[in-house]
């Protein structure tokens, strides 16, 4: 039993090793142009949400003055 998971695990790290020279690792152009992306999409999603929190914020604050 010890032997088989020697040999299954040996055999998961010689495909993982396999399949590793296969993919096609991104250029430094391409790495930073998505990382660019990403950092500009969150500031946006941020920026809506930081938005949306004043509003909601004042939107409370003017209920409960309203009923104050």
């Amino acid at each position: 039993m010890a032997e088989e998971a020697k040999k299954s695990r040996g055999s998961w790290f010689r495909e993982m090793k396999s399949e590793l020279k296969k993919v096609v690792w991104p250029n430094k152009k391409t790495v930073m142009k998505n990382t660019g992306t990403v950092l500009l999409c969150s500031l946006i999603i941020g920026a809506c949400i930081w938005i949306f929190d004043g509003v909601a914020y004042a939107a409370v604050q003017m209920i409960l003055n309203l009923f104050a």
